[in-house]
């Protein structure tokens, strides 16, 4: 990951409600959820909504498609992966005890999807 495509997602993601829009998507899975289901989960006006997912989507963490009358959105696994791969990637000096609760946190995650 290029460095300006690092900016632009952590840029998209400190903001609180934009934050909370991804860790929702994040946790609904490749199926994603509808924008209306997004809406009433988080208590965020449609505008307001439809702003905050642009802009996660200009950054790529946020895909839509649509599904008859329907706007299904769903996290940007690929390009959260890679945020955190680019954040990772010099890590701790080469020193893996200081990255290994990370490493642990994460294999946990991947444990409870299966």
């Amino acid at each position: 990951m290029e460095t300006q495509n690092a900016v632009g997602a952590l840029s998209a993601l400190a903001h609180a409600s934009r934050l909370e829009i991804f860790r929702l998507l994040v946790q609904a899975g490749p199926e994603g959820m509808a924008a209306g289901d997004v809406a009433r989960a988080t208590g965020i006006l449609a505008n307001t909504l439809s702003t905050n997912l642009n802009i996660l989507a200009a950054a790529g963490l946020v895909a839509s498609r649509r599904e008859g009358r329907s706007i299904i959105y769903s996290a940007g696994y690929d390009a959260m992966r890679d945020l955190l791969a680019f954040l990772m990637e010099d890590c701790c000096a080469s020193r893996a005890e200081i990255c290994a609760p990370l490493a642990a946190i994460a294999s946990e995650a991947g444990a409870t999807e299966g």
